[in-house]
């Protein structure tokens, strides 16, 4: 009898360990992760990105307006010749992003951090910078004049003065 009850013991003890390992491996496989997406040409006006990891993805030549990615993680994103016009940027991490030739007109870039970036051709015209932190990114000379007229504020991730970070006189 003994020896009976010691091997439902055993077989009791070995299925829930079983069916732990089961459940920690279905965790691990399902545990979503980071992915590099590919958005580039499409129309995705009023989409909503707000706080998702995008790191790598690509949204070259999309329409993007009125969107919102805020506080949306966009490193190394390309935004290559993409619509951002009156988009939501707010608190979103872009370094090392491209905005090459992206039309950022009306964007809301408050507190977002553009480490980085290679923003060479991008239009920023009526963009609200506050907190914004430009460190190293490559602005042709008449758009970092013209962000420079309304540059204000600490960002908030990085302690960085938005002024001092476009070289503002």
């Amino acid at each position: 009898m003994k020896g009976k009850t010691d091997y439902r013991i055993w077989a009791s003890i070995l299925s829930l360990l079983l069916w732990a390992i089961v459940g920690i491996t279905a965790y691990v496989a399902l545990t979503p992760t980071a992915l590099a997406l590919e958005y580039n040409k499409e129309i995705l006006v009023e989409a909503d990105f707000s706080g998702r990891d995008l790191t790598d993805s690509s949204f070259t030549k999309a329409n993007l307006r009125q969107s919102n990615f805020s506080h949306a993680n966009l490193r190394g994103v390309s935004f290559f010749a993409a619509n951002l016009e009156s988009a939501n940027l707010e608190g979103a991490d872009l370094t090392n992003a491209t905005l090459d030739s992206a039309r950022l007109i009306k964007t809301n870039l408050t507190n977002a951090v553009l480490e980085g970036a290679f923003a060479a051709n991008a239009k920023f015209d009526g963009a609200m910078i506050e907190g914004a932190d430009f460190t190293d990114v490559l602005l042709r000379q008449d758009e970092q004049k013209k962000l420079c007229q309304f540059a204000q504020g600490i960002n908030p991730t990085t302690g960085r003065d938005t002024r001092e970070t476009l070289f503002c006189p």
